[in-house]
């Protein structure tokens, strides 16, 4: 990392300073990454055991039944089978039978854990059986599936848990063992500070970034910002969006702008916000990108300007059939405007178009009414 670059970021963080804590949204998908890529399935033997795992939606249900069926009918599955769709239902927050998955991989097809298997099974158990499980799991792996990436796993547990002495002592331990070698770790840390409010505990992270030659990426720039969001602190927000710009190898890109936005929104300046907005436009580098064009239209939403919002709709607005999230994502944003005809237009729009009903669309409509107190137009033809 360049030094001049790094002692020029740390003045501009608080130095020792604690800020009342907020507890202000910021957009936590922005601020790091903990996800493998899932690869699509590719054989026609997985789409069909997870077309029967989809029966089964309750995580009540164990899903344990239909492996043991699929192997007796003669089917084979393969490792690299079994964790694609662990990912799959963890994407859809199908927390419960990703881990019995997992556990059947290796319990009953005695498939080899490795360390990346452990710390996802890691992040299951933290979903499915809180903390304390997750850390009587860690505390037995042997010492060989104990690297960076249990660790790492771990870490992110006790941040998600909002528990910063155990987060500390286990980035203490990565630090002991020599595991802090990307930002990643820093990633978490920041971002747990950020939440609870220790503020002033940042810049020696950041500083101890610096000093091991850990280059900043994306992630910890996004962090920065969000810590100083909370802090609101906007002239360190808007001093850090001056280095992205500056140096561009930090991956300045429309997320960072978007929480800036956001920022300004929650302080009243909404002209700032809007410039802020019209470079969020400019960073999408994909017209189609879902989640941008529908963070758009939320923010859009939230300046009042009702022009706009059908301006980036009308520009953006989505040509594959499938989208029904940003068809929901306006309704929501023009309720929010008491545009309630605008509103039911678009819904019509989406009606005629769709190819499966998604009742969340509907449901986003229905709520918009009984919010204004319109029922009544329920029973209109």
């Amino acid at each position: 990392m360049n030094l001049l670059f790094g002692r020029k970021l740390f003045t501009l963080l608080p130095q020792n300073r604690q800020f009342p804590f907020s507890s202000t949204r910021v957009f936590a998908c922005f601020l790091f990454s903990t996800k493998t890529p899932t690869k699509p399935l590719s054989s026609s033997g997985s789409s069909e055991l997870y077309r029967r795992f989809e029966v089964i939606r309750d995580p009540r249900v164990s899903i344990v039944p239909v492996l043991d069926q699929w192997v007796k009918e003669g089917n084979t599955v393969d490792k690299h089978q079994l964790v694609n769709l662990t990912r799959l239902m963890k994407d859809f927050k199908r927390f419960k039978h990703a881990l019995e998955v997992s556990e059947w991989m290796t319990g009953r097809r005695f498939f080899t854990l490795t360390a990346e298997d452990a710390a996802f099974r890691l992040g299951l158990i933290q979903r499915v059986h809180g903390l304390e499980e997750a850390e009587n799991y860690f505390n037995k792996l042997s010492i060989k599936l104990k690297n960076r990436y249990t660790y790492g796993a771990i870490l992110n547990g006790c941040a998600r848990e909002k528990s910063v002495q155990k987060a500390e002592a286990i980035l203490q331990e990565m630090r002991e063992r020599g595991m802090m070698i990307s930002s990643f770790p820093y990633n978490i840390v920041i971002n747990l500070y950020s939440q609870t409010g220790d503020f002033g505990k940042i810049p020696p992270l950041v500083k101890e970034m610096e000093r091991n030659g850990i280059p900043l990426d994306k992630y910890t720039m996004r962090n920065l910002i969000a810590a100083s969001i909370a802090s609101s602190d906007i002239s360190t927000v808007e001093g850090i969006l001056k280095l992205m710009e500056e140096n561009p190898e930090l991956g300045l890109d429309w997320k960072a702008y978007a929480m800036a936005a956001d920022a300004y929104l929650r302080i009243g300046s909404i002209e700032t916000a809007l410039t802020m907005l019209k470079k969020v436009e400019k960073w999408m580098t994909c017209r189609r990108e879902k989640r941008g064009f529908n963070f758009l239209l939320t923010l859009y939403a939230k300046t009042g300007n009702k022009d706009e919002l059908y301006r980036i709709w009308n520009l953006y607005k989505p040509s594959s059939k499938s989208m029904d999230t940003s068809y929901l994502c306006m309704i929501e944003s023009l309720s929010k405007l008491d545009d309630i005809e605008g509103a039911e237009k678009i819904f019509k729009e989406w009606e005629s178009q769709c190819s499966m009903y998604d009742f969340r669309v509907l449901n986003r409509l229905l709520d918009a009414y009984c919010k204004k107190g319109l029922l009544r137009r329920l029973k209109q033809p």
